[in-house]
């Protein structure tokens, strides 16, 4: 009798994942207490070296993906409306396909999915310095170069174009003029 009132306790706890939004909307990280992005260089589909680095004074989307990953599935078309939307405001959308196969299945999934933004393949290294450990992860890195958001699991769409409004409003840090 009792593994029967578990089983159904873990059966409510279960749905209640596929019924509830991935997050509550949640606040961007405050100005002062952002930290860093890892830095990174990697190839583009077209053999073009990709440093996030060189993204600093536009805000960031950067998703970490997976063809088989049926959550970034449903991502991607909303990443890639934003970079439509937001790439003249300072947003650049970054991939991370991060499939063990790497080009030879990633290719095929950007001709059929006309991805607007650049996609880049990943490797275990790179997803242990992000935390990455399960499919999807995005981050919102602001024009500093600092991550303002990150969301593991699908993202709550409205919430997440709400937080790149943000972003894109604020300002680059003034340069040092020593």
């Amino acid at each position: 009798m009792l593994r029967s009132i578990v089983s159904f306790a873990e059966i409510v706890v279960i749905a209640a994942c596929f019924v509830l939004p991935a997050r509550a909307p949640a606040e961007l990280t405050a100005v002062a207490s952002r930290k860093g992005v890892p830095d990174f260089t990697l190839d583009d589909s077209t053999g073009n070296p990709i440093k996030l680095s060189a993204y600093k004074g536009k805000v960031v989307l950067l998703d970490f993906w997976a063809t088989w990953c049926h959550g970034c599935h449903e991502e991607i078309p909303w990443y890639i409306e934003f970079q439509k939307k937001y790439k003249g405001s300072g947003l650049a959308a970054v991939g991370v396909a991060m499939d063990e196969e790497g080009w030879p299945v990633v290719k095929p999934f950007l001709a059929q999915s006309k991805i607007n933004y650049t996609i880049v393949v990943g490797n275990s290294d790179l997803a242990t310095r992000f935390g990455v450990t399960g499919m999807p992860v995005t981050l919102l890195v602001d024009r500093n170069g600092k991550i303002a958001d990150t969301q593991t699991g699908v993202v709550d769409k409205d919430v997440f174009e709400k937080e790149i409004q943000i972003l894109l409003k604020e300002p680059e840090a003034k340069k040092d003029s020593k």
